[in-house]
């Protein structure tokens, strides 16, 4: 992964508007225990043998336990969500075959990190060796979207102009309340403990144009920081192979309905954010240079009540509940909705509303887990193919 910045604005100079990629994490399960179990090699390479179009969509990520499928380029969302629907269902029919299920939650709800094995490859055991229990205790899944954008600069607006949107991507993807066997109290566990422990992680600082940009990935090369761009894990930033926009910040989604319109929604997003920029209309929030210190309120505001809790209007100073907040990104990307035949469809309580209504009622954290797994299995593994 060359860290090469010219390259990497050579690589958005010739990238297309609106292309999208997918990328969605799954743990790995026991069927009768769903304890995490760690055969994401066995599957790759059963998969490599036996079913080649799943065999290059499924990607490994830091544990053995867990399992990621892509839907690569699709030359829009709609083209991206018909490849992933098929890879979708041949991973969920891979997985049966071979004995185990696959569950879609921020966290797991008990597994002990651990226990859980890292994958043997020359980017992770480099993570690992940097981050030591840092990396080690990020046992997480999250849903991933890119986004292309033509031009360096142009991306760069895109993500300072996302930054005051991330905390409700991140309040309405909320998922995962339970950390270490225990409820957390939280709707997104995942994300206080992935993003307030990996360094250069949750929300950016605004850079304004690509060679400041430029010179922030300059400057972590030139002291040693860093030596691959991707560990720069900001919750949105500019994919320097794919010429994308990369919006991270969202949980793994327990059905694949959710995860289709989550992704339509950050689309909408970018594409907007892009229109804004190209047209000089403000951001939504009033100011694309809001301070980190003051977006960084929402988002923890979106860990700890997700779409349960208030949410701060930037441009009034006033708290709004967070479905408000949901409802003016969706009034705000309208133009570029209608555009692009973009039309995300939610259901009216979220994974983490859901299971945070079953913890309040004294269901046992299994049957909490075991009944998000179902939901897992009955809408992912039930996808229609690809035409």
């Amino acid at each position: 992964m060359s860290l090469d910045t010219d390259r990497a604005a050579e690589a958005f100079a010739a990238s297309s508007d609106w292309t999208v990629g997918l990328e969605e994490e799954f743990a790995i399960l026991d069927p009768e225990t769903l304890d995490m179990v760690p055969r994401f090699e066995e599957l790759r390479d059963s998969a490599l043998a036996g079913d080649p179009v799943l065999g290059r969509a499924i990607a490994g990520e830091l544990i053995s336990s867990e399992i990621e499928i892509t839907s690569g380029r699709g030359e829009d969302l709609h083209d991206a969500l018909a490849h992933q629907r098929d890879h979708r269902r041949r991973l969920f029919e891979l997985a049966g075959a071979r004995g185990v299920v696959l569950g879609s939650t921020g966290t797991h709800p008990w597994a002990d990190y651990r226990e859980q094995p890292n994958i043997d490859t020359e980017h992770y055991r480099r993570v690992v060796d940097g981050l030591q229990y840092v990396a080690r205790r990020n046992n997480t899944f999250s849903l991933h979207v890119h986004v292309g954008v033509r031009g360096a600069d142009r991306a760069i607006a895109v993500c300072d102009r996302l930054r005051a949107v991330l905390p409700t991507l991140l309040a309405v993807s909320a998922n995962s309340p339970y950390l270490d066997a225990r409820d957390a109290g939280l709707h997104s566990a995942r994300t206080q403990s992935f993003t307030k422990s990996f360094p250069r992680c949750g929300i950016p600082d605004g850079y304004g144009d690509w060679a400041t940009y430029a010179r922030y990935i300059d400057f972590l090369t030139r002291t040693n920081s860093i030596v691959e761009y991707t560990q720069v894990w900001w919750s949105v930033r500019p994919h320097f192979s794919f010429g994308t926009v990369e919006v991270r910040i969202c949980d793994a989604q327990a059905t694949a309905q959710e995860s289709d319109a989550l992704a339509t929604l950050i689309v909408a997003c970018v594409a907007q954010a892009a229109r804004d920029h190209d047209e000089g209309r403000p951001s939504p929030t009033g100011d694309a240079f809001l301070e980190r210190r003051v977006i960084e309120e929402n988002f923890w505001r979106a860990i700890r009540h997700g779409m349960d809790g208030h949410l701060i209007d930037f441009a009034t100073g006033e708290e709004r509940p967070a479905a408000a907040a949901l409802g003016d990104l969706l009034t705000w990307t309208a133009p570029m909705r209608a555009e692009l035949g973009l039309e995300p469809v939610f259901p009216p309580l979220n994974g983490a509303q859901r299971q945070r209504r079953a913890i309040a009622a004294g269901v046992p954290m299994e049957e909490v887990f075991q009944t998000s797994v179902q939901e897992t299995t009955l809408s992912y593994a039930q996808e229609v193919p690809a035409r």
